[in-house]
């Protein structure tokens, strides 16, 4: 019944795949959490028993799913869950998990495509409660827009844009730092450090040298040889706090900060 639609492109409507869901998993004691890994053009990547148990557990182990989807370079993933209580309804917990899931997807460009519901006759979508909308991420998805516009008041007239865009940057890195972990090999904490002056100063917040250090996902010492390292560069310089002079806030160079809007307001068709 799997070769049946494993080189064909999979929706979670098709016949087949429910078919065989059902006879695979539908009469299980336990419930178990199937993935189905899609690539691009939805064919099957892989075909994965992720966890056995309660599925409210699955909302506090996302990592596991969204790393093996990494790992397979997965475009969109297909949840599968049996209840055998025989009731395909999903709950509200089951639908609590899809959208949770599917945030999480939404940063990474991973498409929840649907999540079913299977008992031993029955299934059931959670997409066709009309409680969840799957992420559809497009080709270019992962391009920065300037979804705001220009407003008169900010630099280059693309400010709020470019605010925006750092932080959907900073915030995916510490996501995909927590997620995938070993920040020794995934840290970059010079592009760390200029991106988090450039929000402050967007949002019109000093940052003093200490608290840009700390922030940083090396160790302090390391993060000041870095922070003089930008400061020789002409990328960033330490001006003296008037009310403190134990104190220096820093702020980006013209230069760097040109640059930084420039980056960030970048829009491709």
């Amino acid at each position: 019944m799997r070769e049946e639609f494993a080189s064909l492109p999979i929706s979670p409507d098709c016949p087949n795949l429910l078919q065989y869901l059902m006879a695979s998993m539908g009469a299980l004691p336990d419930e178990v959490l199937r993935v189905i890994f899609l690539d691009s053009a939805g064919h099957l990547i892989a075909d994965e028993q992720l966890q056995v148990g309660s599925l409210r557990q699955l909302a506090l182990y996302p990592r596991a799913i969204f790393r093996r989807a990494m790992e397979l370079d997965a475009a969109g993933l297909i949840l599968v869950h049996n209840h055998p209580s025989g009731n395909p309804n999903p709950s509200e917990s089951d639908i609590a998990v899809t959208q949770t899931l599917s945030e999480i997807g939404r940063s990474l460009d991973i498409d929840i495509v649907d999540h079913i519901v299977v008992t031993a006759t029955r299934t059931m979508r959670v997409s066709s409660l009309n409680m969840f909308q799957p992420h559809r991420p497009t080709e270019s998805s992962h391009v920065i827009k300037d979804s705001v516009g220009p407003k008169a008041g900010y630099p280059y007239d693309r400010g709020p844009a470019a605010l925006e865009n750092a932080r959907a940057v900073r915030e995916r890195r510490k996501f995909r730092s927590a997620l995938i972990g070993s920040p020794e090999l995934f840290g970059e904490p010079s592009w760390e450090m200029l991106i988090e002056v450039f929000i402050q100063e967007a949002e019109g917040v000093k940052i003093a040298v200490n608290t840009l250090c700390r922030s940083s996902t090396a160790t302090p010492s390391t993060a000041l040889r870095i922070f003089n390292k930008l400061c020789e560069a002409r990328l960033l310089v330490k001006v003296s706090d008037p009310n403190d002079g134990r104190r220096h806030f820093v702020q980006l160079t013209l230069r760097a900060r040109k640059s930084l809007y420039a980056y960030f307001c970048v829009e491709k068709n």
